[in-house]
């Protein structure tokens, strides 16, 4: 999930920029709500999709693999795999599902006063009523927003300036811009970490105004409508799902867009760096790391929790040369450990590679360290390691709940035998792996011996 959040902003970061740069400065506003409505949806969807092509494209030497799960000692059985999940998701559940639901929970409850203070301008007199929309006259105030079919006028306003705002609003009204603001205050609300949704609220708030203002310009004198937005009171309710005519961080902003000419046509096909920018990011996730094992590895103790290292990183920045290290599932030939020579074929070599190291990692592996440092309960160490060129153990590198355990794994690890080298394309390759060990350690309950 935590992978997935980093590439959903990352995307919606990427998106955002390409908007600053190129587009944001363009007149085709249509296109640009468009843009606005559409990347951040695509950011949330991209992920999901895994185009094998495009990962072929890529050499995926970054990915890492997981072996199977090493248990410890004479608890094997004792170990249940999916209560030790449970226990897990308990614990992350405790300290982040609980602060993202507090934030849930304020970002509705900031939403919902908003929308009780708009349900109250409801209840003023409806000076109009038609097919197409409805006018809310607003006592003692130059207030002048639109709420779907609603809009809100406030009766100080003269009867130029009602006029010149009912054709402003009846474009929002039209072009249904209430529909976009809701969604984002959605997103806020669901995604309420997420800086850029704000950003991108803010940008479509003002694509609305330039729409709006793009079509009363037509038949409306310039210089007219100008002043009118200089000269007017401003006291907007701070509504963010609503378009208020008079917002005072768009009034610049609308007279300098309305003084722009019109983009010239080329000028569209800047829209089409969306289509690059899109297969760049579905080459990222195809190609991209993952954890193959789909689990977030975290040691359940009466110890501090610690969060293993993503298994399935660039493995370029401790194994060198990424064109030399290929991943355990997708080399011609794995490393060959001994024993599982007279195997034929390439599986079964595999399940008897794991199953040496899983016997191998049990006799040598001290677990009596648990109980030395007072580790109860399930612990869970992960261990990344290469085997070279040569057949040789090298690389490794540990997380655990303590160093003395991290030490241990990589002691284990460090002693395993000379093993025949994998194999890409006929030449001798280093093969990358991870593996995660677990050890239960039992509090033993202390026995009052005195009589």
């Amino acid at each position: 999930m935590q992978a997935y959040i980093i590439q959903v902003i990352l995307f919606q970061l990427l998106f955002l920029v390409v908007y600053e740069v190129l587009l944001k400065k363009e007149t085709f506003f249509s296109y640009n709500r468009s843009y606005l409505l559409l990347t951040p949806i695509l950011a949330f969807l991209i992920p999901f999709l895994k185009i094998e092509l495009l990962g072929s494209a890529i050499p995926s030497e970054t990915i890492g693999i997981m072996l199977p799960e090493v248990v410890l000692g004479n608890a094997i059985s004792q170990i249940d795999p999916t209560s030790v999940e449970m226990n897990n998701s308990i614990i992350s559940f405790n300290w982040w599902a609980l602060i993202y639901l507090l934030g849930v929970f304020v970002s509705l409850f900031i939403f919902i006063k908003k929308y009780v203070c708009l349900s109250r301008m409801f209840k003023f007199q409806q000076i109009l009523v038609e097919k197409e929309f409805k006018i809310i006259e607003i006592p003692n105030s130059t207030i002048a927003c639109t709420f779907f079919k609603t809009i809100f006028l406030g009766a100080s306003l003269s009867a130029e300036e009602k006029q010149s705002i009912i054709s402003h609003e009846l474009i929002h009204v039209r072009q249904r811009h209430s529909v976009d603001l809701l969604f984002f205050e959605l997103l806020r609300i669901v995604f309420w970490f997420n800086p850029l949704v704000y950003i991108y609220q803010s940008h479509i708030t003002g694509v609305h105004e330039f729409l709006a203002d793009k079509e009363v310009v037509k038949h409306t004198e310039k210089k007219q409508y100008y002043q009118q937005l200089l000269n007017t009171a401003f006291n907007t309710q701070n509504i963010s799902f609503i378009n208020q005519f008079f917002n005072h961080s768009l009034i610049k902003k609308r007279i300098v867009m309305l003084q722009k000419s019109q983009s010239k046509t080329i000028a569209k096909f800047k829209y089409l760096i969306i289509i690059p920018l899109i297969l760049l990011m579905l080459t990222y996730v195809s190609c991209g790391v993952k954890n193959v094992a789909n689990n977030e590895p975290v040691t359940e103790t009466t110890s501090e929790p610690v969060q293993a290292p993503a298994v399935s990183q660039n493995m370029q920045d401790w194994t060198g040369n990424p064109l030399e290290n290929i991943p355990f599932a997708v080399v011609d030939q794995i490393p060959i450990f001994p024993g599982c020579e007279t195997l034929d074929t390439n599986d079964l070599q595999k399940e008897c590679m794991s199953e040496k190291i899983a016997q191998f990692v049990n006799l040598n592996f001290d677990t009596s360290l648990g109980k030395k440092l007072k580790m109860y309960g399930v612990n869970r160490v992960i261990v990344q390691f290469k085997i070279n060129k040569e057949g040789d153990i090298s690389n490794v590198r540990a997380r655990a709940p303590h160093p003395d355990l991290e030490r241990e794994a990589i002691r284990v690890i460090n002693s395993l035998p000379k093993m025949v080298p994998g194999k890409q394309k006929g030449k001798a390759v280093a093969v990358m792996y991870s593996l995660p060990i677990v050890f239960q350690v039992e509090k033993v309950k202390e026995v009052d011996e005195k009589n």
